[in-house]
């Protein structure tokens, strides 16, 4: 049975006695105890037991040496959910202190399954939000890696940020206009759009824009940023047609 199979008052229980075993484990530091969580099929059993080590963690500093010990270990499992369970919790840690979860991003780049990638992508988008200085320098010096994937989850990851202070990806995504790769270039024009339909967004991305020298994408990101307004109308600052009226004022 599924996490939300359950009823609310059985989700609670469970939840409570994931926080408990997780604790006894990591205080005895026993991987044992934890990677069942780590690996079960339900991903949001999974994600329980990740944020139970991110609280954990940060309220609990004299098991913080412990819980590096056992996301080491478990970064070495066989099994992909407990490596990708495991890098979600390092984003968890991280938002706190990206310097000690470094070395679990740049494992987790590389691993050889795709889901253990995406959660590097998440994790980078939840530190990028709530601690973003180490974070986008992180990322910054990936963005001309030879890896078109590695490109292209760092352009992804880096969204987040976007999304309230887009002056500070913007000149990290500049760096990719000239890309070869259309997965690369796609997930760029995407970002751009993901990060121009909030209060202010539009006005901040459209003068970046301006400055940049690829035109061709540059058109493609500003039909993607009037789409966007159309789609995610509901959420977005302007209406479609106030946001064309911008672009067509003050793009040229």
């Amino acid at each position: 049975m599924g996490f939300y199979d359950l009823s609310k008052s059985e989700r609670t229980r469970l939840v409570n006695t994931i926080n408990r075993e997780i604790y006894e484990a990591v205080s005895r530091t026993r991987l044992i105890g934890i990677h069942p969580y780590f690996s079960d099929e339900d991903t949001y059993i999974r994600k329980t037991a990740y944020l139970s080590i991110g609280k954990l963690y940060k309220n609990t500093p004299e098991l913080r040496t412990k819980i590096l010990k056992i996301l080491n270990q478990s970064l070495k499992s066989n099994n992909p959910k407990v490596r990708q369970t495991t890098i979600n919790a390092a984003g968890e840690i991280g938002m706190g202190n990206f310097e000690v979860v470094r070395h679990f991003l740049e494992v987790g780049l590389f691993d050889n399954h795709h889901s253990v990638r995406n959660a590097v992508i998440g994790s980078v988008k939840k530190m990028g939000a709530k601690n973003p200085i180490p974070t986008l320098k992180w990322a910054k010096k990936y963005l001309g890696h030879p890896d078109k994937e590695i490109r292209r989850e760092i352009c992804h990851g880096i969204e987040l940020r976007g999304r309230t202070h887009p002056q500070d990806i913007l000149p990290l995504l500049e760096k990719l206009q000239h890309d070869e790769t259309s997965r690369v270039r796609n997930t760029l024009i995407h970002v751009l759009g993901q990060i121009a339909y909030k209060k202010g967004c539009l006005e901040t991305v459209v003068g970046a824009l301006k400055t940049w020298k690829n035109t061709e994408l540059v058109k493609s990101a500003l039909d993607e940023i009037v789409d966007v307004h159309h789609r995610y109308a509901s959420f977005a600052f302007l209406s479609q047609q106030q946001a064309i009226t911008y672009i067509d004022e003050n793009y040229s």
